[in-house]
């Protein structure tokens, strides 16, 4: 008796690697249930924690699907023929790795108090460096007010000072205006006055019968006067240049009562100037004129000097 007919006719073929495809199956589950066991973050909070912290997550996440275990499939039936080839049945699945999702990063409660602190010192921070900012515009503002107030009162006091120069000025020249009027009405009654004597004693004169003039006597130099003048000056006149021609020089000469020389200046160039210097030089060395024969010294006198007189 064979083989074959000790089992039914239509009873699988037994296969063979059945025990290990169920090894790795119920590997692959104790796999993920330890993937699963340390995926979840057990906590232990007692009731009595004094600090409270509130843990937040920047972007929103879903959670991964559940894992479903897949059915296998089923073993198909092989029908038994007498005179064909038994087939092996197909290898087990193979396990489906499951991608678990990255947990979420844990907030430390200490550093997130850490961090809130760090928010309100900035804030605080920005806020004095607001409230400076604040301060130093108002201390600007306040300065440049009174640089303006000090600067248009020092131009109103150098206005009102200009003013009172002003006024000074103007009765400074008014001052002087009713001097120069005063003088002019006192030489206007001198002249009157003078007039009035000369016009008293007109019956006293001692000019000549051909005098054509109203002073009582005459105030003109006499007729030798300038020829003394001359002889007076002439030996002072230091003078030894060549000269060509008669040059002559004209000076005008004023002095005091008592004939002292208080000015000469030259009226008429001799257009040599060394001969011009000469006379001016004489009669600084000169000083005092004569007087006339009525004693008197006329205030002003016109000389002219030739180097050839001096021969």
């Amino acid at each position: 008796m064979s083989l074959a007919s000790d089992r039914p006719e239509f009873t699988p073929p037994s296969t063979s690697g059945r025990g290990r495809a169920i090894g790795l199956a119920i590997l692959a589950h104790a796999f993920l249930i330890a993937a699963l066991t340390w995926g979840v973050g057990w906590k232990r909070e007692s009731t009595n924690a004094p600090v409270q912290a509130e843990l937040w997550s920047a972007t929103v996440q879903q959670a991964a699907p559940a894992l479903v275990e897949p059915t296998p499939p089923p073993q198909p039936q092989i029908e038994s023929k007498p005179e064909s080839k038994v087939e092996p049945p197909p290898p087990p699945p193979k396990p489906v790795k499951v991608v678990e999702p990255e947990p979420e990063p844990k907030i430390d409660p200490q550093i997130a108090i850490e961090k809130a602190k760090k928010e309100e010192k900035k804030k605080l921070e920005k806020k004095k460096t607001d409230e400076a900012k604040e301060k130093a515009k108002a201390l600007a503002k306040k300065e440049a007010e009174e640089e303006a107030a000090e600067e248009a009162r020092l131009e109103a006091l150098d206005k009102k000072k200009r003013a009172l120069e002003a006024k000074k000025a103007k009765d400074a020249k008014d001052a002087k205006a009713a001097a120069n009027d005063a003088k002019y009405e006192a030489s206007l009654k001198a002249a009157r006055d003078a007039n009035l004597k000369r016009i008293a004693g007109l019956a006293g004169a001692s000019g000549g019968e051909t005098a054509t003039g109203t002073a009582k006597q005459s105030t003109g130099p006499s007729a030798g006067y300038a020829g003394r003048v001359s002889a007076r000056v002439k030996p002072n006149i230091v003078f030894t240049a060549e000269v060509s021609g008669n040059i002559e020089a004209g000076v005008e000469v004023r002095t005091s009562p008592d004939g002292t020389i208080t000015g000469r200046k030259i009226i008429k160039s001799s257009g040599n100037k060394a001969w011009d210097d000469a006379v001016l030089r004489a009669l600084d060395k000169t000083e005092i004129l004569p007087k006339d024969t009525d004693g008197r010294v006329p205030s002003t006198l016109e000389m002219y000097f030739k180097p050839k007189d001096l021969l």
